[in-house]
């Protein structure tokens, strides 16, 4: 992963980013459908938040199998301080600079705590595109996460036929000219 070597500025950023796209939706955008089509954005939020503890959970030592990457769902408008206490726990549990020579056992396996990171960055930003693609309501993503997010993507990802139970689908054609949000939700199977 040469392409980020310590991504948690990125990814806090990212986080600022979801912070900002969370206080966008509303109790009545809940059931609304995603490019994630087993979720509706109620579940992905539940998944994204949980995630985030999840990883959180990974910096504190633990295993990510041995938990879920999903939470109690809060009160519709509970969303943004659920997501508040899974910012504060993650940050903490990665902040130790040593933390990314030390092995991580990811969803996908044991490496590196920055190759994690990247991971998760890549996590984080993809599933913003997903969210703001859900609302539609205009909210602007930040181009230079998603081209970070993009970096990582095609240096773990295959650009051929991914694995069965890969977490995202098959790399899919994009329009040429498109922007670099798109290029990145493509990238991981998203139809764009």
């Amino acid at each position: 992963m040469s392409a980020v070597q310590d991504a948690r500025p990125q990814y806090l950023t990212a986080l600022d980013q979801l912070e900002k796209l969370f206080a966008t939706i509303t109790p009545a955008d809940l059931g609304r459908p995603t490019p994630c089509t087993e979720f509706t954005l109620r579940q992905l939020l539940n998944h994204v938040v949980g995630g985030i503890h999840r990883f959180a959970y990974m910096g504190e030592g633990g295993r990510a199998q041995d938990v879920l990457a999903g939470v109690e769902d809060p009160s519709d408008e509970g969303w943004p301080a659920a997501l508040g206490r899974a910012r504060t726990r993650v940050t903490a549990a990665w902040a130790d600079d040593a933390r990314l020579g030390r092995p991580a056992v990811a969803p996908w396996g044991e490496v590196p705590g920055a190759a994690a990171v990247g991971g998760y960055l890549m996590e984080v930003v993809t599933h913003s595109w997903d969210i703001a693609t859900a609302l539609g309501n205009g909210f602007a993503l930040d181009d230079d996460l998603a081209r970070a997010a993009l970096a990582v993507a095609r240096s773990v990802m295959p650009a051929g036929q991914r694995p069965p139970g890969a977490p995202f689908g098959d790399a899919r054609p994009v329009p040429e000219g498109a922007d670099v949000q798109t290029e990145l939700a493509a990238w991981l199977g998203r139809t764009v």
